[in-house]
């Protein structure tokens, strides 16, 4: 074991300096912290029991799942606790903050280089190979959910909805839950009727794959319902074609064996690691270089993220408050 994994992190929260917020949700948020007794610099997830009442079985599974999780390329909570009523999850810092962050502030386009893309899916496939190994299912595999650390260290994190699919060891079993991002959402989750298993993450890691080359997920702009009736009645995306980026033959086919409508035709995140694509894949150090390097830090990139949408909200008009009102109707949705 190495030394890192000795640490006894402390369960109380006066053992804990909170500094400013690097992200936040519905209900809960997400802030940059010292652990005191540590001399060391975390990440703090504060749940809301209270607004999550709805949800304690997700949160609880969450937590488990990121105590339980051991592999490089996927975020392992250090110890969870209670706090009134808050739950407190303790995490390693990632200081780069997620893909779709570093996007929004430096690569509005996407990412320019594809071997910075080989890079971060190559990273996450090996988590995603790990944790269906181990019997989970992420269901939501997106750029929000990729985070890089300050030495360019790549993790797949946000286990809300991760699934465990061994129950009584029988490794067939099919979920039928219905939950995830809707653009990222395999059309087997979408159609609710045969089930659905690892193959589901492998769809929306195929997605994922198109959001960091465009900046977005396609269908981004539309509501949920369109999002769903192009899901399952137009052909799967592709790569756009653009002047400006020109990609490899073998990025996009490594992205179309992905985006097939039946999942048995998909590959295993095992065997899509062998895809020639991922031989352009680089160091840690090449990410730090590419896309960390004169980043500002995660608490201002945030606060200007934050400016911006408020601003978007006035010009369009948009009450103050409709998209949190909105997503929880979303979330809603979902949980029935």
């Amino acid at each position: 074991m190495g030394e890192k994994e000795k640490k006894r992190y402390p369960i109380r929260a006066e053992d804990y300096k909170l500094h400013e917020e690097v992200g936040h949700g519905v209900s809960a948020t997400v802030y940059r912290a010292q652990c005191i007794p540590l001399n060391e610099t975390v990440a703090i997830k504060i749940i809301d029991l209270e607004k999550s009442s709805g949800d304690l079985g997700n949160i609880s599974r969450e937590a488990q799942t990121m105590i339980l999780v051991d592999h490089p390329n996927l975020l392992k909570a250090h110890c969870t606790f209670a706090n009134d009523h808050n739950l407190w999850v303790v995490m390693p810092y990632m200081a780069g903050g997620s893909c779709l962050h570093i996007m929004k502030h430096a690569h509005p386009n996407g990412f320019e280089e594809e071997a910075v893309i080989a890079t971060i899916l190559r990273e996450v496939l090996k988590g995603m190979s790990y944790l269906h190994g181990q019997g989970f299912i992420h269901r939501d595999v997106k750029a929000g959910n990729i985070l890089v650390d300050s030495r360019g260290a790549i993790k797949l994190g946000d286990f809300g909805v991760s699934a465990y699919l061994f129950d009584s060891g029988d490794r067939q079993r099919m979920r039928n839950t219905f939950v995830g991002t809707p653009c990222w959402m395999a059309p087997e989750v979408m159609e609710q009727l045969n089930g659905y298993d690892f193959k589901a993450d492998m769809w929306s890691f195929g997605i994922t794959a198109l959001e960091l080359a465009h900046g977005h997920a396609p269908f981004s702009k539309y509501p949920p319902m369109k999002v769903f009736l192009m899901t399952m009645q137009n052909a799967p995306p592709v790569l756009h074609i653009n002047r400006e980026k020109k990609f490899s033959k073998s990025f996009r086919a490594m992205i179309s064996t992905c985006l097939v409508k039946n999942p048995q035709a998909r590959p295993s995140a095992e065997r899509l690691l062998r895809h020639s694509f991922f031989k352009q894949a680089r160091s840690q150090d090449y990410i730090v270089r590419t896309i960390l390097e004169g980043l500002p830090t995660l608490g201002d990139r945030l606060k200007e993220l934050k400016l911006k949408e408020d601003d978007m909200i006035e010009q369009k008009k948009i009450p103050d408050g409709k998209k949190e009102e909105m997503s929880q109707v979303w979330l809603i949705l979902l949980i029935r």
